[in-house]
Formats: C-alpha cells, structure tokens, sequence
C-alpha cells in the first residue's frame, strides 16, 4: 500500500482493513468460526470413528470416515455463501502439513515400534523405498506419456509425465499408518508397508524437485542418474541427524538428573522438544525431517525413555498418543475439505481413468519385481510370501503426500498442466482413500495376514485395542 493511500484513509478516517471490506473485528469472528468447524468435525470424526469400531464396521475406517466428513463439509461450504475470510481457515497449507500436522504422526510411529521386525526387514525396505519408488515413478510417467501419444489421455510433456509419476508413486504413511494400526497385520508385513511408506516419501520427494529442475532449467539427462546419490546422501545424512539427537537426549536424561520429583514438568517439555528439534534441524539442513524425527522415535524409545520418571513415562505416553491421534484425524478432514473447495479441471476424465489404471501397474512392477530381487538373497525361511507381496501391492494408498505434492504441481506447471494434475491426484486419493481402504481388511482376512506378531509391532495398548476389535464383543 502506498504512503499517499494511506494517507488519503486516515483523512478520510477509514482504516485499511475497512478500505478491503474487512475490519479486525469480523477477521476475528471468521477466525473463531473456522476453528470451531474444525474442532466439531474433529469431535464428529472421533464419536463416528468410535461407534464404527464398536459396532466393527470394518468398510468405513476412521481415516476414511474423517476424509468423507471434510469432503462433505467442504461440499456445503462450497454450494452455500460462506465468507472468504472463514475458506481460507481451511486452505491446505503444505507447510502447514509437513512441519506441524506430520512430526507427531511420524514420531509416535517410530516410538512405539519394535525396532526387530523393522531393522530385520531394512534390506527389503530400503530395495522397495528406493529401487521400488524409482520404478513406479518411472513406469507411471512412461505409461501416461505413451497415452498422450496415442490420444488415449491427455499430453503433457515428458518430464511433467516423470513430475506426475513421481508425486503420485508416494505411498503415504498418514493414510497407511491410520489403517493398518486399526486392523492389524502380520508384523513383518507391517514393517514392510511401515517402513516404505516412510522412506519413499523421501525419494518421491526427491524424485519430484529433481524433475522439477530438470523442466525449469533444461538440464542434462545426468540429473537423472544423480537422483539415487542424492537420496542415499539425504537418507543417511538424515537418519544420523535423528540417531544423534535421540542419543543426545539419552545422555542428557540419564546424567543431568531430570527424573527428581520437583523437575518432572521440566523433563517432560524437554522430551517433547527433543523430537521437534530433530525434524526441524534435518529440514534445516536440506534433509529428511520424516526420517530423521522416524529414528529419533527408534532411539529416544529405547534409551531416553527408561532414563525418566514413571510419572514422566506415563505422560509422554499418553501424550504422543494423544497429538498424533489428533494430527491423523485433522489430516484427512483438512485434505477433505479442501479437495471440496479447490478448483479442478474435470475436462479429462480420460486422463484421471488411465493414470489410475497406469498406478496400479507402476505398483505392480514396483512391488512383484522387488520382492523377486529380495527373494533371491534370502534365506527360504525368510522369503516374502506372495500373500504378502499381494497385500504390499494393494495397501499401496495414495494420501496427503501426493495431495500436498500436486497441490505444489498447480505453482511449477503452467497452461493448465498442474491443474489437471492436481484434479486426477484429487481423484485418485478419494478412490484409494475410501474404497481401497475400506475394502482393505476384507482384503487381509482374505490372505489370512491379520492379527499375527501383533506384540512385536504395536505398543500395548494398540494390542488390546485390536484384540477387543477382532476377538470380543464390547463389554457392557
């Protein structure tokens, strides 16, 4: 605003919030409506999600059923006259989502795993996070610059077709995570979809602002073959960056005498720190935040957390417990809700039909032909059995990771192409969000993958919670 119109409102005394339309005062009441239409869709999504498990409506997921309550309250705030000011309480911020609503889901996944299923199946989990994720981007992108040529999709250029196949190869934990907890699976099954779903979120990244690059600045084809050093560089660097602060609070918790009566709240906000700090410094640092605070989870479980009080150890607990509950819950009614409000380009129903089909073979190829590869180093005790390559396959869901990453598609694509991008990534998580994800413990009692080494997996309390779900009836 320049000097001379501000000057023109204070003698006409008119403020500049009033020169918009707007004054404080009503920029104030949007604010406290859209958050209260955030709280009472938390509280819809939690009593829903708990009459559903009760009653053990396996079709309808917790995640799905906070995805569907965004989606249809976005919907009535889209067809009615709601205020701007109120919309823009509900935009998805991708920034927003990595460094506040993702930290707390990531790090409660990695505190209450065991890390033996885990570090056992880390070979065949780094194979399907890096080779895996490399092809599924890569045959995606092919498969949907091959349709173009053939008129069967819409054309976008090569290296957008590589964007695309990149974002949408990222198998989001969020959504993963959310379902998998609630049914239960075999523990080296978990560990496996756990630990990709983690990991290639790193190399889709990668993947996706290499190729951005390529576009932007008409690079050579060795940016290509430098995609792999950059990801082996971004997960080491990171997953030392998370060990180091974990062993840092180890030594900090088991020699400067925390665990004292009077120091409990003191001892209680630096372990909550802790986690933070360490995502924080890897994307500080250009690296990974969902690897590192991943194996600051690992190491802060199984050595800060004797070294505290019980008082403190119940607390963060429940704690972790609590915000990344919270965080999963708001994730889907926040991408929910602005899959409903955003605008999308549904002239090519073509392409959004083709590149689902395309996703599932890039899965297929991505899963089938790692699994061959793991399997032939592996002892025949410890192959991957093909029901589990099946539900590898299948569980392949797409989330908040490729929305977040096509919502950026929109800002680096021009002409349109971002936004048809956007719209069938949109398509494609509700599909794979509700229907895949309803369908996915039919699918696990069907391969008979459920309810195995639950103990080695999940905490305690998770343990129980799925037992009540699959073995008892609720007590009255």
């Amino acid at each position: 605003m320049s000097m001379e119109y501000e000057h023109q409102l204070m003698a006409m005394q008119i403020s500049p919030a009033d020169a918009h339309g707007t004054t404080p005062g009503k920029e104030q009441q949007a604010a406290g409506v859209g958050i209260l239409l955030q709280i009472m869709m938390l509280v819809l999504s939690f009593v829903l999600g708990h009459v559903l498990r009760r009653h053990k409506f396996y079709y309808l997921p917790e995640a799905s059923a906070s995805l569907l309550i965004g989606l249809i309250v976005g919907g009535l705030a889209n067809i009615s006259n709601t205020e701007t000011n109120i919309r823009t309480w509900f935009n998805f911020h991708e920034e927003f989502f990595f460094l506040f609503l993702l930290p707390p889901i990531i790090f409660q996944s990695g505190f209450s795993l065991s890390p033996k299923p885990f570090f056992s199946n880390f070979g065949a989990i780094v194979t399907f996070a890096i080779l895996g994720t490399l092809i599924s981007s890569v045959v995606t992108g092919i498969l949907v610059y091959l349709g173009g040529l053939i008129y069967l999709t819409y054309r976008l250029p090569f290296v957008e077709c590589l964007m695309f196949g990149a974002l949408i190869s990222a198998t989001d934990p969020v959504t993963v995570l959310s379902i998998f907890q609630e049914l239960g699976t075999d523990m080296n099954l978990y560990a496996l979809v756990f630990g990709e779903s983690v990991l290639n979120d790193a190399m889709a990244i990668s993947l996706y602002r290499t190729m951005s690059l390529v576009r932007s600045h008409a690079s050579s084809g060795q940016n290509f073959f430098m995609v792999i050093v950059r990801f082996l560089e971004t997960f080491v660097g990171s997953m030392s960056a998370g060990v180091g602060v974990g062993f840092t609070s180890a030594l900090l918790f088991k020699y400067a005498g925390l665990d004292i009566d009077n120091l409990q709240n003191l001892e209680c906000c630096l372990f909550v720190l802790f986690p933070y700090f360490s995502y924080m410094l890897a994307e500080g640092l250009g690296l990974s935040g969902i690897v590192s605070i991943l194996f600051t989870g690992i190491v802060m479980k199984h050595y800060t957390y004797s070294n505290l009080s019980e008082n403190s150890q119940r607390f963060v607990s429940s704690f972790f417990h609590l915000i990344s509950s919270l965080a999963e819950t708001f994730v889907f009614i926040y991408m929910g809700f602005d899959i409903a409000m955003e605008q999308h380009s549904w002239s090519h129903v073509g392409f959004i039909f083709f590149s689902i089909i395309f996703i599932g073979v890039a899965r297929a190829a991505n899963v089938f032909s790692c699994a061959y590869l793991v399997n032939l180093v592996r002892p025949a005790h410890r192959q991957i059995p093909l029901k589990h390559q099946q539900a590898l396959w299948y569980s392949g869901l797409r989330g908040a990771m490729a929305f977040a990453l096509a919502l950026q598609s929109v800002h680096d694509l021009p002409e349109g192409h971002g936004q048809t991008i956007f719209t069938a990534t949109t398509a494609i998580v509700v599909l794979t969000v509700l229907l895949i994800g309803g369908s996915t413990g039919t699918m696990l009692e069907a391969l008979q993958v459920v309810g195995d080494g639950l103990e080695g997996t999940l905490g305690e309390g998770s343990v129980d919670v799925l037992k009540k779900l699959h073995c008892t009836q609720p007590q009255r």
